[in-house]
């Protein structure tokens, strides 16, 4: 998915960027990049932060940038942030999103302009490089934004620094939040409002679906105004999102003790305690044990010195090697308990498989498994979630798949909690997984859980449908 911080100051901004854009670091696991506008010019850096976090990796940068204005970036594979002389000027561009149709507008754009695009990585043009070529057609910021993200399918928010300010745009349906954030002397961008409370920022403002802002030392003012329909990712509040955070004024953390508290009232399983795979099954965790009035415990720890993210790097072997590392079982909590386990989800099952023979390995009596969210059948066209992984690697279609001989044309009966074929997926899951017992939460409990109208939430990942 990857996020974005930008701010306007009226003092130095580098050490307030540097630690904005770094509260955004579990949205990406590729690239990092800041850039500052300065009074000779704009002065940018980017480092691959495959392999170490991003504050290990700009804070020697720190020395380099000074000024009172500025964007950073957490990526999940382009390089960012680009900068772009125009007819509109001199400007730093920063995208978050997916363009699904990246390939037909780049053959567009070369074919009409006779143009040419610079930033290539294995014959792949940059979609922020795209983004800021149809930015550039316009005859101002705002009218380009706007256009951009008319000509986009998946989704595509944006700022752009500039000598005078910061331009905000969130995507056109909202997909993913953008925030405003004030303090006396300064104003601030970002996705993740966590971003804002240890930096002195108090959240001032939402930015609607396709809502563009200007940020200036003035504090900020809108330039378009933002659409009707909001389409934003009920995943946020599942998992992607940082529980400190909040979209649509909706808390992370408390949905996910809502979401732990409607799989404890439509269970009635007798375990002697619950637990929660780190990081954001534990939440979901906590309001199950609350509801149901059983012990939390935690029988197995997260290493998090060396080993702070099951998905870095991207080689699959290794995620799956990091992910057996950091979690330490406690024999003394599992030999002979009957344990409940809350997950956010369940993507492929592999880690987790591995991870619940260890449990019984260490003498577990029973092991079950409550989901936070529905069976995943389908990937994100909208925000990246799911590029790096095969739709046929889905836990849930490979046990459709088991089931079915083939994978069907009508997947209606397995979206169903009530059909004989959703039990049987389930069933398939639950046996794959070496599991006790296994149920996912139910998509009404979900939205309800998160408190908005279904028709504002997209749920493509569950149902095939926005």
């Amino acid at each position: 998915m990857g996020g974005f911080f930008g701010i306007v100051s009226q003092n130095d901004c580098v050490n307030d960027l540097f630690y904005g854009t770094d509260y955004h670091s579990h949205l990406g696991t590729r690239r990092g990049g800041m850039a500052v506008a300065q009074p000779e010019g704009f002065k940018k850096s980017i480092h691959s932060i495959e392999t170490a976090q991003f504050r290990s990796k700009f804070a020697d940068d720190l020395a380099k940038f000074k000024g009172t204005m500025g964007i950073g970036v957490i990526s999940d594979y382009e390089d960012q942030p680009l900068l772009i002389a125009s007819h509109l000027g001199n400007y730093a561009i920063v995208t978050v999103g997916a363009v699904a149709n990246l390939a037909e507008l780049a053959a567009r754009e070369l074919k009409s302009r006779h143009g040419h695009f610079t930033e290539m990585n294995l014959n792949a043009i940059n979609p922020t490089e795209l983004v800021a070529s149809l930015i550039n057609q316009e005859e101002s910021f705002a009218a380009g934004m706007r256009k951009a993200q008319e000509l986009i399918e998946g989704s595509c928010s944006i700022l752009i620094l500039t000598a005078a300010g910061i331009y905000a745009a969130r995507d056109r349906l909202g997909r993913t939040p953008v925030l405003i954030g004030r303090r006396p002397d300064a104003t601030a961008v970002a996705i993740e409002s966590s971003a804002f409370p240890n930096l002195g920022f108090q959240t001032t403002a939402y930015l609607g679906p396709g809502e563009i802002v200007f940020v200036s030392r003035d504090g900020y003012q809108t330039l378009m105004q933002p659409g009707e329909r909001l389409q934003i990712c009920s995943f946020l509040w599942i998992y992607y999102g940082y529980p400190a955070s909040s979209y649509e004024g909706i808390n992370v953390e408390q949905v996910r003790y809502r979401c732990g508290a409607a799989l404890a009232r439509a269970d009635g399983v007798e375990v002697d305690m619950v637990s929660g795979i780190p990081d954001s099954g534990i939440a979901h965790a906590i309001g199950y044990a609350a509801e149901a009035r059983i012990p939390y415990s935690r029988p197995f720890v997260k290493y998090t010195p060396t080993w702070p993210r099951s998905f870095m790097p991207q080689n699959q072997e290794m995620r799956d090697l990091i992910a057996n590392m950091k979690l330490i079982p406690i024999s003394d909590l599992i030999a002979g308990k009957r344990m409940l386990l809350c997950e956010d989800s369940i993507v492929r099952g592999t880690q987790l498989r591995d991870f619940v023979a260890r449990l019984y390995a260490f003498g577990g009596a029973e092991v079950h498994m409550r989901v936070a969210c529905p069976p995943l059948l389908y990937g994100c066209p909208y925000l990246n979630f799911s590029r790096s992984r095969s739709l046929m690697d889905l836990a849930a279609r490979r046990a459709i798949i088991e089931l079915e001989g083939h994978f069907p044309e009508k997947l209606e009966p397995f979206l169903d909690p009530s059909s004989p074929q959703y039990a049987a997926m389930t069933g398939k899951i639950q046996k794959r997984l070496g599991l006790t017992t296994l149920k996912y939460q139910t998509m009404p409990d979900m939205i309800k859980a998160i408190g908005l109208p279904r028709e504002k939430l997209c749920t493509f990942c569950w149902t095939g449908s926005e």
